[in-house]
């Protein structure tokens, strides 16, 4: 039976205090664990600005060790996404040593490998890729890719012979942007990244993160979604799926759309973001008979 995970990217954002998270907190407060309650999966971000310490993953373990079924994914460290040129052997094995702990106690989903849409498919580029497969080869790999240049059978045929998931993504498409897709490479994990679709920002040079990620998607855009991802169910063993509308929280009430629109069941959700965002309640999905609505309070 198919496994489903929920998530959001990233779990640290001054602009979901008071939104996701309470405005006054107890002193054991942590918004990890607090994310733990709702949600799946975490896509860890701060491993593409700086390289992970073992003794980080250990905390994050340690942290949800109440939630036997939670899981993580990690993006790859820029240096060999976006720079592509001066990292080592040594910066491979810090990498790796550093995000270990999470593969040896079950919590690693993937590593997620995510490049920039000027990343175009030639043949530099594919031997790059196939290198740096083999690189990380001992872990579960996912690869985001943005360009439509490497929508093609054989680029596919590529991440299957490496086991690799193909990151089927959701993004503004202008020109060259690859379309939203339900592919799936590696039978053991599909994954699928939502980026929302502010189509003003998303290539604005003058547009700062939060702008560009500032998007809540409606339930009709869900929908479609919905339909790939029970596509991907049927070809995978697990299927992560990870919204990184992140402005606002908007992320977290899309993951807890889509989670109970796939499963039906019954949802908690942060009061605070109930409160943000009333409107949800009209367009959230019915769900079984006798349970109530994912944004309807429960009557005493």
């Amino acid at each position: 039976m198919t496994q489903y995970f929920f998530g959001t990217a990233g779990w640290s954002y001054k602009d979901w205090e008071g939104i996701v998270y309470p405005a006054k907190k107890g002193a054991n407060f942590h918004a990890l664990v607090f994310l733990a309650q709702y949600i799946d999966v975490v896509e860890i971000n701060s491993t593409f600005y700086r390289p992970p310490a073992i003794r980080m993953s250990w905390s994050w373990i340690k942290r949800v060790d109440g939630y036997p079924d939670f899981l993580f994914t990690v993006k790859l460290h820029q240096v060999f996404t976006h720079q592509r040129k001066g990292f080592s052997q040594k910066d491979v094995n810090e990498f790796k040593g550093g995000i270990e702990p999470l593969k040896a106690h079950n919590r690693l989903a993937a590593i997620l490998i995510q490049f920039p849409w000027s990343f175009a498919q030639n043949t530099l580029h594919v031997d790059y890729l196939t290198n740096l497969f083999k690189l990380f080869e001992e872990f579960p790999l996912a690869l985001e890719i943005r360009h439509s240049s490497w929508d093609n059978a054989e680029f596919y045929d590529l991440l299957s012979e490496h086991k690799v998931s193909f990151c089927n993504i959701d993004q503004p498409v202008i020109g060259k942007s690859i379309k939203p897709t339900a592919l799936c490479t590696n039978p053991e994990l599909s994954y699928v990244r939502l980026h929302g679709r502010n189509y003003k920002n998303w290539f604005s040079e003058k547009a700062g993160r939060d702008e560009r990620y500032n998007y809540l998607y409606s339930n009709d855009e869900l929908e479609d979604w919905i339909v790939r991802i029970k596509a991907l169910g049927k070809k995978s063993k697990k299927v992560v799926v990870i919204t990184n509308n992140h402005y606002r929280g908007q992320a977290l009430a899309n993951a807890l759309q889509i989670k109970n629109m796939i499963t039906d069941e019954k949802l908690d959700i942060p009061l605070d973001l109930l409160k943000q965002y009333p409107a949800l309640k009209e367009i959230i999905k019915k769900i079984k008979s006798g349970q109530m609505d994912l944004f309807e309070e429960e009557e005493n």
